[in-house]
This record gives structure tokens, C-alpha cells and sequence, in this order.
């Protein structure tokens, strides 16, 4: 097995190569997320997932609102009490562009707190979003658990609340925005997609794979130390599944002003 990685707008190089190359790709998997969703209904990706064919869905990652270790917030109520002053003046960082994943979900979260998204002073940093946090750049990080769970673990910053209906059994100790009052939750979730023309049996041969793999220790520990949560989905399920996250996201970026 090799991995390349296609970075490049927000997936959509990746998405246009697979398409473009679909014939010599019949061993192919392509990794996305979400914004596969988010970006397609933003009109920035020309394609969605009804062009490629849909293998699984794999794993779903909370959102996590993060803060740095020394931070004044010591919890998610110290985060409303200081936006009911300025919301404009606090910084939030994020690895994913505006109005797409991590701007969704802080405004989200701030918007069920009485607060106007648009008025939210969102960053995008990209892959420097958790440096943004630590060199003091922003007050706040919005991004998925996994990205943070084990920076947490060492100290160097604090994770104020997470997305999820109920506390982790692997993170017993990071609270949520439920437990505020506050009823945000959110999971990104992740999945794999094959070239368009992607036969049946191959995609039977990968779902078989997927299910063994499931049952493993080894799977299980992963899934634990990243902080995720199976989502696990084959294929027709899987193209069920994103046909109603696209009804979901399309009423979520209407309702916070992110879709005229």
C-alpha cells in the first residue's frame, strides 16, 4: 500500500485527479470528509460525491473548542461571558477556510449562545491553525478532537468543550457543549471514496476488508488514542448517508448565513 497525499483546494485536486484518471485507478481509495459536502454546496467544488463512487464511511472526529494552557478561559462559560462584550475582539483560529468545517462549527456553537455568526472574527491558518493557539496569535482554536487529544494529554493547551452529545469514555475529563445547555453537536466524519466506474466487486472486496479490520485490537486502540468514533457505513448506506449530511449542511449554512 502506498499514500500520496494531493493537497490542494480543500480536496478538490485530489477529487479532479481520481475523476480525471478514473481508468488507471481501479485500485484506488481516496480519503475525504465533509467538506466534500460543504465545498460542493459553497460552488468551490465543481464535483461532489455523485461523481465519484462512495466505498465507506470510516470514522466520525468531534469538534473540539480549544484554548491555550496559560489562557484566562478556564472553561466554555468564561468563552460567552467575554462575546457578550465584543464578540469582534476575540480571534478564533481554524485549519479549514471560512464558512467551511471549523468556522462551522465555533459559529454554530456562539450562534445557539444568542451570538451573530457573521460577527465571529474567525482565521483561517490553515496547517499552522494549532500554532496560531500556542504563540498566543488567537485566543481560541476551533478544530476536530483528534487533532488535539494528545496535546491535551501533555498540557500544552486546554480543551474547553467538544461537540458530542455525552462525555468520552476514552476523554472522561473534557466536558461538552451539552453540558452548558448549549445542544451543538457535530461530528465530521471520514470516508473512502473510489474512482467513478468503480465495479461492485471491488467495492464488496474493500467493505470486506473494512469489516475485519473493525474486529482487530489493533483497530481498537488507534481509534482510542485519536479520539474517534466508528461511523461505519458501506457503500449504499455510505451514498444514503451524504445524500441526507447535504440536507443537514445545506439547512445548517442557511441557518447561520453562510448560504444565500
Amino acid at each position: 500500500m502506498s499514500f500520496e497525499n494531493l493537497s490542494g483546494g480543500g480536496g478538490g485536486k485530489a477529487i479532479s485527479h481520481l475523476i480525471e484518471t478514473a481508468k488507471r485507478q481501479p485500485n484506488t481509495l481516496m480519503v475525504n470528509s465533509t467538506p466534500i459536502v460543504v465545498r460542493s454546496l459553497n460552488g468551490i467544488l465543481p464535483q461532489s460525491f455523485r461523481d465519484l463512487t462512495p466505498v465507506a464511511a470510516t470514522i466520525a472526529d468531534y469538534g473540539a473548542i480549544v484554548t491555550s494552557a496559560n489562557s484566562k478561559y478556564t472553561s466554555w462559560v468564561d468563552v460567552v461571558k467575554d462575546f457578550i462584550d465584543n464578540p469582534s475582539k476575540i480571534k478564533i483560529a481554524g485549519g479549514s477556510a471560512r464558512e467551511s468545517m471549523d468556522h462551522l462549527v465555533i459559529a454554530l456553537a456562539l450562534k445557539n449562545e444568542g451570538f451573530e455568526p457573521q460577527k465571529i472574527h474567525y482565521a483561517s491558518y490553515g496547517a499552522r491553525a494549532t500554532e496560531a493557539l500556542l504563540s498566543n496569535e488567537a485566543e481560541l482554536l476551533s478544530t476536530g478532537l483528534s487533532e488535539v487529544l494528545e496535546l491535551s494529554k501533555s498540557g500544552q493547551m486546554k480543551i474547553l468543550a467538544i461537540t458530542a452529545q455525552n462525555r468520552l469514555d476514552f476523554a472522561p475529563d473534557i466536558p461538552t457543549l451539552t453540558e452548558y445547555g448549549n445542544n451543538t453537536v457535530f461530528a465530521n466524519w471520514r470516508g473512502f471514496f473510489a474512482a467513478p466506474g468503480a465495479s461492485q466487486e471491488q467495492v464488496n472486496k474493500w467493505n470486506h476488508a473494512l469489516q475485519k479490520m473493525y474486529k482487530t485490537d489493533e483497530w481498537q486502540k488507534i481509534k482510542r488514542h485519536n479520539g474517534w468514533i466508528d461511523n461505519y457505513k458501506a457503500d449504499k448506506d455510505f451514498h444514503t448517508f451524504l445524500e441526507g449530511q447535504e440536507r443537514y449542511m445545506r439547512h445548517l449554512k442557511s441557518k447561520l448565513g453562510f448560504l444565500k
